[in-house]
């Protein structure tokens, strides 16, 4: 490993605790219309409830054994610090593989599924299955952030990341990702097919300018009009946070950094809304230890800023010659028809489930992994 990579552990301080808890108990809520539950946002009683227990009862040495369980470490990139945890399989001659996480989530997404991959005999799996794992937090994200210049778009990122596979002595790897990992991911795959050899996603996007037909439903048939209309309906009603991220973040960031409780409702909701179950589909304290991340680390503001810096139909590749893989899952907010996808990505692995959403790894980490095992013995 390169002498530029510095053994990591995350430790809380006792003043940062005690002030996120004397913010917590002066939260000031909003009046809420009666019977509206969800339908103008974060509910309040639901976020009144977690977040009285993130004060009182949520055990903040339990997040730091949690985030430490792993071998993490951190790096300088391109003039920009990068935290990643390392997890080397116990098995000779295992492939690294490169997980790209999204927002608004963090590398506690993959808490439940490095054991799995790094050391499958132990999960009841084949050892010849086995991988390196290489996670890293986003630039501005955790403990990677903040970001301290402007540029930090997912190019730039996905360059970051090959610079680091390479540091860390991978010269040829495996990328998977979603969200904006997903994005970083193809980027790989299209920048570095020299040294990328396969991706897999779990939310693909194509730019239809690239399908090279003048109507690109015409490709499509009933099933595929209709994930079209899905995403549309999406785009209409849900991605208002979108808008603000990529116009006004700063202007956002002053609220959701000084106050923990509306860090948490501008977090929450989109478990709610992107999960396939809503929050009752993840453990409360993993919950948390997501918030607790964006919390301790301040880095709400320069997670956002990637929203900023991404023109995202810039960033998408014309075309990926890579082998890809992709899982579909029921609740992603984001779904490419096949016939699509065809066109610009060498799709080799294509799983579509019935149970789970945005945040699988968190959700349904089974299935992730067994998919990812799938898509390993195609490539």
């Amino acid at each position: 490993m390169s002498a530029d990579v510095e053994p990591f552990e995350v430790d809380v301080e006792e003043g940062t605790v005690a002030d996120l808890r004397e913010r917590l108990e002066r939260t000031r809520w909003p009046d809420q219309l009666p019977d509206a539950g969800w339908d103008y946002g974060m509910e309040r009683e639901t976020l009144r409830e977690m977040c009285e227990y993130w004060r009182t009862e949520y055990d903040f040495a339990g997040y730091e054994r949690r985030m430490n369980r792993f071998d993490q470490y951190t790096t300088t990139v391109d003039g920009q610090r990068i935290h990643f945890y390392h997890v080397e399989s116990p098995e000779p001659g295992s492939r690294p593989l490169l997980l790209s996480h999204g927002w608004p989530g963090s590398v506690v997404e993959f808490h439940d599924v490095l054991e799995p991959l790094t050391d499958p005999a132990a999960h009841g799996g084949d050892p010849e299955e086995a991988v390196d794992v290489v996670a890293p937090s986003l630039p501005g994200y955790g403990f990677s952030g903040p970001t301290t210049d402007r540029g930090w778009d997912i190019p730039r990122i996905a360059d970051a990341f090959a610079e680091l596979m390479a540091r860390l002595g991978y010269e040829d790897f495996l990328a998977q990702g979603g969200d904006w990992g997903s994005l970083i991911t193809v980027n790989l795959g299209a920048s570095y097919p020299d040294r990328v050899e396969a991706i897999h996603t779990n939310m693909l996007s194509v730019q239809p300018s690239a399908l090279g037909v003048e109507d690109p439903m015409s490709l499509l048939d009933e099933e595929g009009r209709e994930t079209v209309r899905e995403v549309r309906s999406f785009q209409g009603a849900e991605t208002g946070y979108q808008e603000i991220q990529s116009t006004k973040p700063q202007t956002l960031a002053y609220g959701l950094t000084d106050s923990p409780a509306g860090l948490a409702g501008w977090i929450l909701e989109k478990f709610q809304t992107w999960a396939d179950g809503g929050l009752e589909a993840f453990d409360r304290d993993r919950l948390l230890d997501n918030l607790t991340t964006y919390w301790v680390t301040e880095t709400i503001n320069a997670s956002t800023r990637l929203y900023y810096e991404t023109d995202t139909e810039e960033a998408l590749p014309s075309s990926v010659d890579v082998p890809t893989g992709h899982a579909r899952y029921p609740v992603e907010i984001y779904k490419t028809p096949r016939p699509w996808a065809d066109r610009v990505y060498d799709i080799v692995h294509w799983a579509e489930f019935e149970e789970g959403g945005h945040f699988a790894a968190m959700e349904v980490p089974e299935l992730f992994v067994d998919d990812l095992r799938e898509w390993m013995r195609v490539v």
